[in-house]
């Protein structure tokens, strides 16, 4: 008896264990592809179009997205740049405007967190050309301020179906773009002192302090994505 109780036991755990060795592994999930535009903040108003791949790899969710981004940013302060860059001079009204072109990447896989609906967290490289013109109506004084960055940025953002094929995200982050080469008129300035033609008594300091280059900036988005 004790011999064929012994046996039945282990016939009941082998066989759960038997059909769990022999479930079929997971089919692969197939790559999908988004294409979109997201309109936000960062540093200024900004617009992305942006091509989103996800299910890059068998058997996993992860995701890859690289965007351009155009955004109108506050360029700096007028007075001090010219000081930095051209003269003391102080005559003329101050105009100003300025932009900056962005290239991001970013890997991207889904998270569950604070019960946000279909979240999905981000981090990956960024790449920034920052211009900002200064002009001084009646001072004869027009002249760009331009710099290059390379950064990192991540965030978190959600989707929310709006369609079979179409998708609303939200989503929200931070950048951060390293110290670049500063270059207008015929004057630069860069992080490690190697300055070209810089003016008497101004340093890096003095153009980082005039200049609104890409530093650390919130990003706000509201995009529409189509899948394709």
């Amino acid at each position: 008896m004790t011999h064929r109780l012994a046996f039945a036991l282990a016939l009941a755990f082998a066989l759960p264990l038997g059909a769990q060795a022999h479930r079929p592994a997971p089919a692969p999930v197939r790559p999908a592809l988004l294409g979109g535009v997201a309109f936000g903040y960062n540093s200024g108003r900004a617009v992305d179009a942006q091509v989103t791949v996800t299910n890059v790899l068998p058997r996993s969710q992860l995701g890859v997205r690289l965007a351009l981004r155009y955004a109108s940013v506050d360029p700096g302060l007028p007075g001090a740049a010219r000081q930095v860059f051209i003269n003391d001079a102080t005559n003329g009204t101050p105009e100003k405007h300025g932009h900056t072109w962005g290239l991001k990447f970013d890997l991207m896989h889904p998270v569950h967190l604070l019960g946000i609906p279909n979240a999905w967290a981000y981090a990956g490289v960024r790449h920034a050309k920052f211009l900002g013109n200064f002009r001084f109506v009646g001072g004869n004084e027009d002249f760009d301020v331009r710099s290059s960055h390379w950064g990192v940025g991540g965030g978190l953002e959600s989707r929310y179906a709006v369609s079979p094929r179409v998708s609303l995200a939200l989503g929200g982050g931070v950048d951060y773009f390293f110290p670049g080469r500063m270059y207008g008129h015929d004057t630069a300035y860069s992080p490690n002192g190697d300055n070209e033609n810089p003016r008497q008594g101004y340093s890096y300091s003095d153009a980082d302090k005039a200049i609104g280059q890409p530093k650390l900036s919130p990003v706000l988005n509201l995009g529409l994505d189509y899948h394709f």
